[in-house]
Formats: C-alpha cells, sequence, structure tokens
C-alpha cells in the first residue's frame, strides 16, 4: 500500500502522524511511505530521518494527497485539504465529527473512508488510539490552568501548590475518565486541593483506592457543581461520550457563581466542549474573558508538546496502521471489531450512529 503523511496545517498543531521509527517498520513489510517536506520538523523529525528509513519526501500536500492510498494524520482536515481528499482514499486521523458539521458534509462528499482515532473502542470499552493523547492533554491542562492563574494572564494571582503558610488552590476535575485522572493526578503532584467528579461510582470508588490523599472524589451533579464552583480556582472539563457532543456541565448562569480570575480549561472543546460558553481556540490566542471568567479552550493541547505527543501517538496508532496496509480497510475492519468502530463515514455514508444522530443525518450501517 502506499501510504501518505502530510504536514498539518491547524494552527500551531507541530505534530506529525508518523515518527521515523513507525515509518521504517512500515517500509519493512513492502510497503511505500511518502511523507511532505518538512512535516515531521516540528516535532523534531527532519526530512533526512524520514530517508534514512526508507520513505520519500513529496514537496506538497497536493503530491502527498495525490499519490497515497492511505493518509496517516493527527488531526482532522481543514477547509484547504477538502479538495486535496481522493474518492475511495482511506484517512486514518482524528476526526471528532460531532462538534463540526461542514467536516462531516465535506467527508461525505468527498466519498473517502473516514476511519476516526477516537472511536477506535475495544471490548473493555476503552479507547486505544484516544489515550495517549488523553494522557498528554490531561496533564497539559493542569500545566496551562495553573500558567493561567497568574495575574499577568487574567488569573487570580494563585500559586496552584500554595506555600507553608497559604492554602493551595482548589481544582476541581469534571469527568475521571483518562484525561481527568491525569489532570487530577497532574495537579495533585503540584500540591493542589483537587476533587474529580464523575456519575460513575465503580470509576469513583477505583479513584478514591489509587489517587494520592489530597485528591477526592464527588458524584457530579448539577447541585454538587454549584457548591464546587462557589470558592474552586480551577476547573478543567474532560467529559467524553465517544463520538458524540459533550453534554454542558457548566452553563453561562453558573459563571456568576464564580470569582474573576477563575479559569476553566475545557479539554473537551474537540467534542463541542462541556462549558456553555466554551468555543474554540488556539495555541497563538488561547484565552477569552466572560463575566471575568478565563477561558481556555485549545482544540489541540497535544500540539503544544509535538515531540511526546507524536512518540506517544504513533505508538499506539501503528499496529493498526500495519494492519490496515498489509489487509486493506475493509478486511482489516472485519477482523477486528474495535477497528470497525472507527469507521464514521464511509464513501458517502454515515456509518457511526452518534454522529448522524447529531446532525439528523441518515444512518447508515456498514456491513462489512
Amino acid at each position: 500500500m502506499i501510504i501518505g503523511v502530510p504536514k498539518e496545517i491547524k494552527n500551531n498543531e507541530n505534530r506529525v502522524g508518523m515518527t521515523p521509527s513507525g515509518v521504517l517498520e512500515v517500509v519493512k513489510r513492502g510497503h511505500t511511505v511518502y511523507v511532505q517536506h518538512t512535516a515531521g520538523v516540528n516535532s523534531g523529525f527532519p526530512d533526512e530521518a524520514y530517508t534514512a528509513v526508507g520513505a520519500q519526501i513529496t514537496p506538497t500536500a497536493e503530491a502527498t494527497y495525490a499519490i497515497a492510498d492511505m493518509i496517516v494524520k493527527v488531526k482532522e482536515p481543514i477547509a484547504p485539504e477538502y479538495k486535496l481528499i481522493k474518492k475511495g482514499q482511506l484517512l486514518f486521523t482524528y476526526f471528532h465529527f460531532a462538534s463540526d458539521k461542514e467536516l462531516t458534509l465535506a467527508m461525505i462528499e468527498s466519498q473517502a473512508i473516514c476511519l476516526a482515532y477516537e472511536t477506535v473502542e475495544k471490548e473493555d470499552h476503552t479507547l486505544p488510539l484516544l489515550i495517549p493523547m488523553s494522557e498528554v492533554a490531561g496533564r497539559m491542562a493542569t500545566q496551562e490552568g495553573a500558567r493561567f492563574l497568574e495575574r499577568p494572564q487574567g488569573g487570580k494571582g494563585i500559586l496552584l501548590g500554595g506555600v507553608p503558610g497559604v492554602k493551595p488552590a482548589k481544582v476541581l476535575v469534571l469527568g475521571g475518565g483518562v484525561v481527568g485522572y491525569h489532570a487530577a493526578l497532574m495537579a495533585a503532584g503540584l500540591g493542589a486541593d483537587v476533587t474529580i467528579a464523575d456519575i460513575s461510582i465503580p470509576r469513583l470508588r477505583y479513584l478514591s483506592e489509587i489517587s494520592p490523599k489530597n485528591i477526592k472524589t464527588m458524584y457530579s451533579s448539577e447541585v454538587r457543581i454549584k457548591q464546587e464552583l462557589a470558592d474552586v480556582d480551577l476547573v478543567i472539563g474532560s467529559v467524553l461520550i465517544p463520538g458524540d457532543k459533550a453534554p454542558h456541565l457548566v452553563t453561562r448562569e453558573m459563571l456568576k457563581l464564580m470569582e474573576p480570575g477563575t479559569v476553566l480549561v475545557d479539554v473537551a472543546i474537540d467534542q463541542g466542549g462541556c462549558f456553555e460558553t466554551s468555543h474554540p481556540t488556539t495555541h497563538s490566542e488561547p484565552t477569552y474573558l466572560i463575566e471575568g471568567i478565563v477561558h481556555y479552550a485549545v482544540a489541540n493541547i497535544p500540539g503544544a508538546v509535538p515531540y511526546t505527543s507524536t512518540l506517544a501517538l504513533t505508538n499506539a496508532t501503528l499496529p493498526y496502521v500495519l494492519s490496515l496496509a498489509k489487509k486493506g480497510w475493509r478486511e482489516a475492519c472485519k477482523e477486528d471489531e474495535s477497528l470497525a468502530l472507527g469507521l464514521n463515514v464511509v464513501k458517502g455514508k454515515v456509518v457511526y450512529k452518534a454522529v448522524a444522530d447529531v446532525f439528523g443525518l441518515k444512518y447508515e450501517p456498514l456491513t462489512l
């Protein structure tokens, strides 16, 4: 199979779809890999690192898309890339369709096969291709939250961990999944007073057993969240419903309960955001103020640490890339039900129910 790795063009997206070591494993198995010129530079991988393991360098995105049977990316295609996608081409990347109707319609029109990292799901309901970036995003959420609590950044001027004689900041994490746990762990490591809220008692019980003592658990409800907001300093939203829009757990009205300079970090922004007042921001302009509350809603948080992120992502995606390259998408998905769940749009049909439901589109189950 011919695999193309284009350069990411989303604002400040510095990751790349595959590392040189990943490319080597693909080439060793007889496949051809084309990497767009400078695609890996911002992740610390120059063109020479790719040619050294057998990749060929293409001069442009147009050339990369034109020659490839499968495109391996990091982020969803954006408008300038829509016209480059070929009918029947396999796109293997993060899509987050439920938060972007324009993208969904464009991919339907392209007649491509869209296999989304974020909905590949194992029998135990874990999301193997979302987990590595969720771990990065969770830890980064706390790191960025701590930064924007600084007064020059618009925050309250509070040090997350406090100092002897001065209480630490109070952190509320909404959602006890991978993102939430890693955000809480990072905040606890810095010495903050942390509460994780979730609606799964078994998950809360598990988190209570494994977490450090400065992480407490709380059953999530509107009343309890309102009570916590009165004196919280940092709220990290990390709620995920695979393939569907995130629920709004903090409404515009609730902003009035918080003190000015409180920071909201919405990691769920890729899926529409879990704060009603969230809208996507970028690494170059990461925050905005509403009712005196600092909102951070960067849609590609791990893009700020591309070396770490790209290595972690390739570690997770490589086995699936090898399977798809060897067997083709249909046979690979037929043999691996978890991979089949990644299919969202196939040759003009929406085959993932949650995406169809969000936009009122026709859902057509795929028969493999």
